[in-house]
């Protein structure tokens, strides 16, 4: 049973699909203009965590993510220009070629941070007919008007508008201290915008625009989630998810024009992931505890931390320490200590590996079964990531604990590792790879390594073993076997 937190009930509910097992799942996906950062990263993993988890229990998962190559404005109250042409200027680039540019980007980022790629990827701009279709229904059922600048949505239309960001429309209306031009309400919000006209002119014409009934312009942010969800995953779909600044406006007005296009429920289960909070050493402008945002000029790349000499899997590891409903502030520590416990995590998975043996003991494989159904538990509440570590962790003890009290070849290793690995379709952390991989000891360790063994030769034990001391406080250690000395890292777990 897999239960999920509803941002529209605002309550943990069981998991049913619409049809069967198979599971529509609509992911909001980047506006290419610039760098992915950690911020955004960490959604993703979210939400490939839950992609990872339904697969594991036997759902068939049709995962749409869209790509925002336009639209997306420099303000989200619909104003201001459109962030890829604003960055096509800055790079002296077209906005075609910056867009494809960072899409590429982006598909590199997750797919290093061995996160799944969905089963459709799908632009806005090479889905404008279906745009103008769903603006032309909803201006059928009475929802448009026209100012200016472009066709809106009357969101005093829509008696359900603000049902998932539990907005008080009439509150709002009542409040309003914002200029809000020719719209007639504070909430409306634009479905098709007009191409200013000063820019018709050649010099300064848009580059991304289109003909519709209405005139030359553009789409809305929100019409392409839309549009392109109800395409490929029908007008009624299982799951959107997204980030939980989406609530207030966009998910809110994706609602609205869908639901005011097909009189239909849009989404079932909305699910929306916390913020990764940056700390003060990334931005000494912005406050501690503000979040990672590209408009604040506080934000890491994936690039960022591998200059640091981490892994974009340290990344991963370090995403997981915290439920993705939570807040995560960002450190180097931490992200540190992420990197000890995946290299630690390898160590024991390679040490397991030394010790497969045929020899099966039914008790052991008894006690993996337990551990399994405990992961299971915890990943299908909610996602609950922090506790199947902590199980993860257990069992790194657990299963040393047997391999010492039998004593030399640990029985049941293979199960051992079939089990990590069984973890690893939810984790998503290469652990089968990183059981395989040896780390090869640098000259100054193998040539202590060959110092201790001149002195052992020549019967300078208590040298040896000082030699042997000074390879562990660098972070190596040293075994004997009957094929001689073996050299492999340091591990600080018990």
């Amino acid at each position: 049973m897999v239960k999920l937190f509803n941002t529209l009930t605002r309550k943990k509910e069981e998991f049913a699909p619409r049809e069967g097992k198979t599971v529509g799942l609509y992911t909001c996906g980047p506006t290419v203009y610039q760098y992915a950062h950690l911020g955004n990263l960490r959604i993703y993993i979210f939400e490939d965590i839950l992609k990872r988890t339904l697969l594991i229990n036997d759902y068939r998962v049709h995962h749409v993510m869209n790509i925002t190559d336009v639209g997306h404005l420099t303000s989200d109250a619909d104003e201001g220009e459109d962030k890829i042409e604003v960055e096509a200027r800055r790079e002296k680039k077209s906005a075609w070629d910056i867009a494809r540019f960072y899409e590429n980007i982006f598909k590199q980022d997750i797919a290093s941070l061995n996160i799944l790629p969905p089963d459709t990827w799908c632009r806005a701009t090479e889905h404008i007919e279906e745009q103008i279709s769903l603006v032309r229904r909803l201006e059928k059922n009475g929802y448009t008007y026209r100012t200016s600048d472009g066709i809106y949505f009357d969101t005093t239309q829509f008696p359900a508008y603000g049902k998932l960001a539990e907005k008080n429309i009439a509150g709002i209306q009542a409040g309003a201290r914002v200029e809000q031009g020719e719209k007639r309400n504070p909430t409306d919000f634009a479905l098709w915008k007009f191409s200013p006209a000063a820019a018709r002119h050649l010099a300064q014409k848009r580059e991304m625009q289109w003909d519709s009934p209405w005139g030359t312009g553009f789409p809305g942010w929100h019409l392409e989630c839309s549009a392109m969800s109800m395409k490929y995953l029908g007008e009624t779909i299982d799951i959107h998810c997204g980030g939980i600044d989406h609530i207030q406006i966009h998910h809110t007005n994706e609602i609205a024009q869908s639901e005011g296009a097909t009189g239909k429920p849009f989404v079932r289960y909305w699910l929306h992931g916390n913020f990764l909070l940056a700390p003060r050493s990334v931005s000494e402008v912005e406050a501690e505890g503000d979040k990672m945002a590209k408009s604040k000029g506080n934000f890491l790349t994936l690039n960022d931390i591998k200059e640091h000499g981490f892994d974009p899997l340290d990344f991963r590891y370090f995403a997981l320490i915290a439920h993705y409903r939570s807040p995560l502030t960002f450190s180097w520590e931490v992200l540190e200590a992420a990197k000890s416990a995946r290299k630690n995590l390898a160590i024991f998975l390679q040490e397991m590996r030394e010790k497969v043996t045929d020899k099966i003991i039914k008790k052991h494989d008894e006690i993996l079964h337990t551990y399994q159904t405990r992961f299971l538990h915890a990943v299908n509440d909610d996602l609950a990531m922090p506790q199947a570590l902590s199980i993860l962790w257990e069992l790194v003890s657990e299963a040393r604990k047997l391999a010492r009290e039998m004593g030399g070849p640990a029985p049941s290793a293979a199960s051992v590792l079939n089990t990590f690995f069984w973890f690893d379709h939810i984790l998503g952390l290469n652990l089968k790879k990183a059981s395989e991989e040896k780390e090869i000891a640098p000259p100054e360790i193998m040539e202590l390594a060959r110092e201790r063994e001149a002195k052992r030769a020549a019967g300078d034990f208590a040298g040896a073993d000082t030699l042997r001391k000074e390879i562990q406080t660098k972070g190596w250690q040293i075994k004997d076997t009957p094929k001689g000395p073996k050299i492999s890292r340091g591990s600080t777990s018990s």
